[in-house]
């Protein structure tokens, strides 16, 4: 099931190329005055047409809503809503029908299901995001209620990286930055390196890094639904995302206990926050500090060979070699930032649903 959640769910519907995507959002609170523009503006924020380093596909996004909204109010019953896809171009990925492309899932979708949607990656698109990233602008205004403060940005670009700490960012203009690196200087060199990216038929990727403050202590269900384990399932389940890591990271193995370990400050904060805002994967107060790596999109304007036959796993196949049709991002890094704020937003705002069923609860104000 395409489900994701377990007070508050998501559930996604849709392929690329047909006629509509959307969603069903469950289990959100009635009675909240809701704004409906915000949800909006968090799609145009994800729409390829409003990024430089976008595939170029001309999608209005506009979304509908079908139920659990009324006089402005969430009911408190599920709220449905649909994204119509107006261009999408099919006959571009005609050869697909018995053609599979590096790097991409076509051959383990036909594995899997012994069929598959192969106009433009059907379910395994990344057009899916846009009802991601509308259920989490949803659930963003739960966590703003709350009183949370979400904000991702892009920290790198293949091997340019923003070096300045997020206290020297312009993190509140994030989606005003062409990159969404939040640096004058950063975006213009990454922008100029993204370019020469384009023009060489290429693509990279990149990390998306995102900040959460103003958090409550105690969000997270152990064992299994640790909060971190919930941001590693969100964060993975994102098209093209290729690693996770919280504070330091990978960089943790590099050090000591010594050098790990929370100093703690006698406000009952600790000096360096390394452990990202977690502690046996509950939340500390602290803020939430993680990055999301992206790979580089698979589909470039270069030849490459693709394995055209019968299909997979069984059957007879061979080797050809052609440069891949169709709109392409070549970087899909800056327009992976809206849809990390909204999985942060649909995992924040059912940790604190949670949160209402153990001793303590949570206060809204």
């Amino acid at each position: 099931m395409n489900i994701f959640g377990r007070i508050l769910r998501l559930a996604s519907f849709g392929e690329s190329h047909g006629a509509a995507i959307g969603g069903v959002l469950d289990g959100f609170p009635a009675g909240m005055d809701l704004d409906l523009l915000q949800v909006q503006q968090a799609l145009d924020h994800r729409n390829p047409s409003q990024v430089l380093t976008g595939s170029g596909r001309l999608e209005s996004d506009r979304i509908e809503f079908l139920s659990g909204i009324w006089q402005g109010k969430s009911l408190g019953t599920p709220i449905a809503f649909l994204i119509r896809n107006q261009d999408a171009r099919s006959e571009d990925y005609a050869f697909l029908e018995k053609a599979f492309r590096p790097g991409h899932a076509d051959d383990t979708w036909q594995a899997k299901y012994g069929i598959r949607d192969y106009r433009g990656g059907g379910r395994a698109s990344a057009r899916e995001t846009a009802v991601r990233v509308a259920g989490g602008a949803l659930a963003r205004q739960l966590t703003d209620k709350i009183g949370i403060h979400i904000s991702a940005y892009v920290s790198q670009i293949g091997t340019l990286r923003l070096e300045k700490p997020f206290e020297q960012i312009d993190s509140q203009n994030v989606y005003s930055y062409r990159t969404r690196c939040p640096d004058p200087a950063a975006d213009a060199a990454m922008l100029s390196y993204l370019h020469r990216i384009r023009e060489a038929g290429d693509s990279v990727g990149g990390v998306v890094e995102c900040q959460v403050s103003r958090m409550p202590k105690g969000l997270g269900e152990p064992v299994f639904d640790k909060l971190t384990a919930r941001l590693a399932s969100a964060m993975m389940g994102i098209n093209a995302a290729r690693g996770f890591e919280m504070g330091q990271g990978f960089a943790a193995a590099r050090m000591k206990g010594s050098e790990h370990n929370d100093q703690w400050m006698p406000d009952g904060t600790t000096r360096q926050n390394l452990c990202g805002g977690a502690r046996g994967g509950i939340s500390t107060g602290e803020n939430l500090v993680f990055r999301v790596a992206f790979k580089p999109i698979p589909t470039i304007a270069r030849t490459q060979a693709l394995l055209v036959g019968s299909g997979v796993p069984a059957g007879e196949s061979r080797l050809e070699s052609a440069v891949l049709p169709g709109r392409h991002d070549v970087c899909c890094v800056p327009r992976a930032v809206s849809v990390v704020e909204a999985m942060t937003s649909l995992v924040l705002a059912d940790m604190c649903l949670l949160a209402r069923c153990s001793k303590a609860g949570l206060s809204e104000n």
